[in-house]
């Protein structure tokens, strides 16, 4: 069977494979190359990434010889080719005749050339020569039966704030508010006489402009808001320019970029749209093991959650090692195969490597590989990567275009992101996104399946919401929140939950939300790191004190409001820390402070409960429980061991495990030693 996904390149298999630079060694080393592909069942290669310095050494000269031999030599070998257009780190030759291709910073100095990710995307002169290579690539290569897929740049990031930007940000300006009196509104600018006349007198928010002490402390957070609004889409501009240059040549065959999971400078939800599937690179940071299990899960989800639930491909992650951190302790035995599992347990229908043959020099010479300096196949490395491919191909194509469904939402907004962590006033050290992973964490590890989604999804196939730092208030979300409560929904808000519009701007009056969750927040008080206030929670007829921090909202109940938990200490001790409101047949619960890991389980364990929605083998810590749907309706029970010691369950399903043919009966007891991984085949739908 050849997957069919709209969308996805077609595959009869998972993919597997990686990020393949030939062109750094002699052909003779490409033979080795290949035989150990083939030991370890490697099937489609991204070529070409950085490729544009020896497929263009002059603005007048294109040379694709080298590149012809490589795409010629994988397909000679029966394998696969993602194709990449180079623009990811362009040539010395275009910074040197277009000095404004190099960016400025954000303290306003002019780079010269040097690294990667260096040019700036308002540069015509880049744009022009990026897109005429996208051109040539896919008018050469456009319909070779190997190229399965197009890689557009590489890991879009960073921004830059020189003149030519400042000219895109008035001319985005222009498009978004049609007027300098809107702009003067949305930005509040009588307040420090900041009112624009012209817009030519806005410039781009910087260290020379609106910012101190860095990127977050910024006078007005309405113009830097935009800023980083126009830079996620200055950036989306080449992508779509690259991509509509292939489209000239290749109708068909899917394009995409990697992404880098939770990068807070690219708002990928914009970019969603114009991607025709999902895949990211999964270097997730070094931590506990179930903290970064959950981590990797909650990426996954949201990667997933950028095209409404269709199955992404993981683009990179190491075999072995990183080479970017100040630590880069290696991957222990069984892990690569244990995250690979769960990737494709959360929808990646392909996993691939960074990098396939480890460089000699540079910056990513020490970062894993499949094949490392020595070129050996008997490195445990490698063994372990063959080995992967081995059960990999054992699946063939049962889970190919395979479902992640889901009855939790989790809100991910980055407008909500960026704007918490750059507004001053309250605490500046609530981090966005640690409070978003540490909500998904609490739901990871009730095993219960959560789809990370966008705050203008479709919320009517949920049972629960939870909407952690819901800062920023949009459109006519406050609505649909309300209508999805009076539906019967869980709603989970926290606090700083929506304080301002999409301007940035607070509320005057009573928030929207406030008559949902039957609270108004009177005064927010804050504390440093370390100290506390007892929280007691009042759940299930039981009463457990928890410590919270950082951040207490004083909460005024609204009659009819149930209090769930109450402050033990200051001048608000005993009153509102955690609510919840019935409306129609449906809860709304806000809580207001930031709970220890305990509190935050407590309640959204009780809001589970109330839907049926506690996973499989919650009580076993350390054991996730994924289930993936394929096409055919046949559900696959994935059980993962991210713990340490052996882990003793009792089975809640029977079926045929994919990669041993092990079969197994419900309510049979099943030992999972360290990193083990099983695939059940269930008998029945989940």
């Amino acid at each position: 069977m050849t997957s069919h996904v709209p969308g996805l390149p077609l595959s009869d298999h998972l993919r597997y494979g990686g990020d393949y630079n030939p062109e750094q060694w002699p052909e003779h080393v490409w033979d080795a190359d290949h035989a150990a592909f083939t030991e370890a069942r490697i099937t489609t290669l991204t070529v070409g990434v950085f490729a544009w310095a020896h497929t263009q050494p002059a603005e007048d000269r294109y040379d694709f010889s080298r590149l012809d031999a490589i795409v010629e030599r994988v397909a000679a070998e029966g394998r696969q080719v993602v194709l990449a257009t180079p623009s990811g780190a362009m040539p010395p030759w275009l910074a040197r005749a277009y000095p404004d291709a190099c960016r400025v910073d954000f303290e306003g100095r002019r780079h010269v050339y040097g690294q990667r990710h260096n040019h700036c995307p308002s540069s015509p002169d880049f744009r022009r020569l990026s897109v005429a290579m996208a051109d040539r690539l896919a008018e050469r290569y456009a319909g070779h039966p190997a190229v399965v897929a197009w890689h557009v740049g590489n890991e879009y990031g960073g921004g830059c704030w020189c003149e030519l930007c400042t000219a895109g940000f008035r001319v985005w300006l222009r498009e978004r508010y049609g007027s300098l009196e809107r702009l003067n509104e949305a930005w509040n600018t009588l307040f420090w006489s900041h009112v624009f006349t012209d817009w030519d007198e806005i410039p781009a928010p910087s260290m020379l402009s609106e910012h101190w002490r860095g990127p977050n402390h910024t006078a007005f957070q309405g113009i830097t808001l935009d800023y980083r609004r126009f830079m996620s889409d200055a950036l989306l501009g080449g992508f779509v320019a690259e991509k509509a240059a292939i489209r000239r040549h290749d109708a068909t065959t899917p394009v995409t970029t990697n992404l880098m999971g939770f990068y807070q400078p690219v708002d990928y939800h914009r970019w969603a749209e114009h991607l025709d599937f999902a895949s990211w690179d999964n270097y997730p940071p070094a931590d506990d093991p179930l903290r970064t299990a959950a981590r990797m899960a909650a990426t996954h989800a949201a990667m997933r959650g950028l095209k409404g639930g269709q199955p992404f491909w993981v683009m990179e992650q190491t075999p072995s090692i990183t080479a970017s951190r100040d630590v880069n302790p290696v991957k222990r035995p069984g892990v690569l195969a244990l995250w690979t599992w769960q990737s494709v347990a959360h929808g990646a229908d392909a996993a691939l490597y960074f990098q396939m043959r480890q460089s000699r020099g540079a910056c990513e010479k020490y970062h894993g590989a499949v094949i490392d300096h020595s070129g050996r196949t008997d490195t445990r490395v490698f063994r372990e990567v063959a080995e992967l491919g081995g059960a990999l191909a054992v699946t063939g194509d049962a889970l190919l275009g395979a479902r992640t469904p889901a009855r939790v939402a989790l809100l991910l907004d980055w407008d909500s992101w960026w704007a918490v962590e750059m507004t001053d006033g309250y605490n500046r050290h609530v981090g966005y996104l640690p409070t978003f992973l540490q909500y998904h964490r609490a739901l990871w590890h009730a095993n219960t399946p959560v789809d990370v989604v966008p705050v203008t999804a479709d919320l009517s196939g949920y049972d629960v919401v939870v909407a952690p730092l819901l800062h920023m208030l949009k459109g006519d979300l406050a609505d649909r929140l309300t209508a999805f409560v009076e539906g019967g929904g869980s709603l989970v808000t926290t606090f700083y939950g929506g304080r301002v519009d999409e301007d940035t701007n607070a509320f005057l009056g009573a928030p929207p939300l406030d008559a949902l969750l039957g609270v108004r927040v009177e005064e927010t008080d804050s504390a440093a790191p370390g100290a506390a206030n007892p929280v007691t929670l009042r759940l299930n007829g039981s009463e457990v004190v928890h410590d919270a921090r950082l951040v207490f909202e004083l909460l005024v109940a609204q009659a009819g409001t149930e209090v769930v938990g109450t402050y033990g200490a200051d001048f608000y001790a005993g009153t509102p820390a955690v609510t919840r409101a019935g409306r129609g047949r449906g809860e709304a619960w806000h809580v207001g402070t930031g709970l220890d890991d305990d509190g935050v389980a407590a309640v959204l364990r009780t809001v589970l409960d109330r839907h049926g929605l506690v996973g499989p083998h919650a009580g076993d810590d350390g054991v996730e429980v994924v289930d993936r749907v394929a096409p055919d309706g046949t559900c696959y029970r994935f059980l993962l061991h991210h713990g340490d010691g052996l882990r003793t369950v009792t089975l809640e399903v029977g079926g045929t495990d994919l990669l041993t043919g092990r079969e197994v009966a419900v309510g049979e007891e099943l030992t999972l030693a360290p990193a083990q991984v099983m695939v059940l085949r269930q008998g029945e739908a989940c």
